[in-house]
């Protein structure tokens, strides 16, 4: 420690004006620890769901409350990360993909039991495969953060899902079925907006 460096560093120095110090681009975090958490509840979602072709009610509440805690993680990562100042580029990356595999795996699994159609699977998934190859093509150029329509399209697309989650989801197809009819809505249209940011970001970034 300098001698001119106030007692606690720069984290003490940073909380006396109320905001805390950005880290550094990749670096470890809580919100990259709740992504990657979110990463690995995925297959364990996933076996839950489909464990005695997803006849077993036990299994099928223990999906539906790890699919609700895996997207709580979601909303939590990221108000920690933009209330304490901790935005990164691994965040904003991995995040939404994150999101992709955990929304992937229940609409797969649910179409494998024959709750959902198909249909329905291929259009968000072919949306969202899209949208993180997009990323990547940019990502050079910068990164495209997750804008309020896509995270809408999160918001429909988890209520609807955890409706079917829950066992004997015919009961309540109706609404789980108006829902998701929604979220696919908005699915098309944030990806053509996504589309539209990366082909502006590419043209504007000078690299």
């Amino acid at each position: 420690m300098s001698g001119t460096e106030p007692l606690g560093g720069p984290l003490a120095a940073g909380a006396s004006h109320g905001a805390a110090r950005p880290d550094a681009p990749g670096s470890w975090n809580l919100p990259n620890a709740l992504t990657v958490l979110r990463l690995l509840l995925v297959p364990v979602f996933a076996y839950l769901l489909l464990r005695d072709g997803g006849d077993d009610t036990a299994s099928r509440v223990a999906a539906c409350v790890v699919f609700a805690i895996a997207s709580i993680t979601d909303f939590v990562d990221g108000d920690i990360a933009r209330r304490w100042g901790i935005v990164t580029d691994f965040g904003k990356l991995v995040d939404p993909i994150a999101d992709k595999a955990l929304i992937g795996a229940a609409l797969v699994g649910l179409s494998l039991l024959g709750e959902l159609w198909w249909a329905v699977t291929v259009v968000i998934l072919v949306r969202e495969v899209g949208v993180t190859l997009l990323r990547l093509w940019v990502i050079r150029h910068g990164v495209i953060p997750a804008s309020r329509g896509g995270k809408l399209k999160t918001v429909l697309q988890g209520v609807g899902i955890g409706l079917y989650l829950l066992p004997h989801p015919g009961a309540w197809a109706w609404l789980a079925g108006g829902v998701l009819a929604a979220a696919v809505a908005v699915t098309l249209v944030t990806g053509v907006d996504y589309v539209a940011r990366a082909v502006r970001l590419r043209r504007t970034s000078g690299r």
